[in-house]
């Protein structure tokens, strides 16, 4: 009688990992977060809309990374860096005074800078080089707000 019982719970077992292994298959993406090349192959430059690039590739969600990758400064390359705003406003005006620095001029050289949504919250981007011109005049600015990684298709 024992040794029927054990052979009924590990059936039991049995089935039941067939089931949950039946629901992972039928959602694969649920739990796979993505890797996106800030600006695709124009990268973190200068005069690129990325406001447009975020419309086209999102949404995004909870444990996407981004990857800005840019060229180290030199003699024909203009430096660039990636600040986390914030809020809203400072976004907005490009108001550098409180911004958080997170990558470097260095930092998106080869495989690029990686930075992991790992909130559900807006996240505003800027280059803050130049004072804050490539900001306001260069369209180096676009922000993020991750969806929650179950909802993903």
């Amino acid at each position: 009688m024992a040794a029927e019982a054990r052979r009924s719970s590990s059936a039991g077992l049995v089935a039941a990992a067939a089931v949950v292994v039946a629901l992972l298959a039928l959602a694969p993406g649920a739990s796979r977060a993505e890797r996106f090349v800030v600006g695709d192959a124009a990268r973190w430059t200068w005069g690129y809309n990325y406001t447009d690039w975020v419309l086209k590739k999102g949404p995004f969600f909870q444990n996407d990374t981004l990857v800005f990758m840019y060229d180290p400064p030199n003699a024909t390359v203009h430096a660039h860096s990636v600040y986390m705003m914030r809020n809203a406003a400072d976004y907005q005006s490009c108001n550098l005074k409180a911004a958080k620095l997170v990558a470097g001029v260095t930092q998106g050289t080869g495989a690029g800078f990686e930075f992991v949504l790992r909130k559900r919250k807006t996240h505003y981007f800027v280059c803050g080089e130049r004072g804050g011109i490539h900001c306001t005049m260069g369209q180096m600015k676009f922000t993020v707000k991750p969806k929650s990684s179950a909802c993903r298709d």
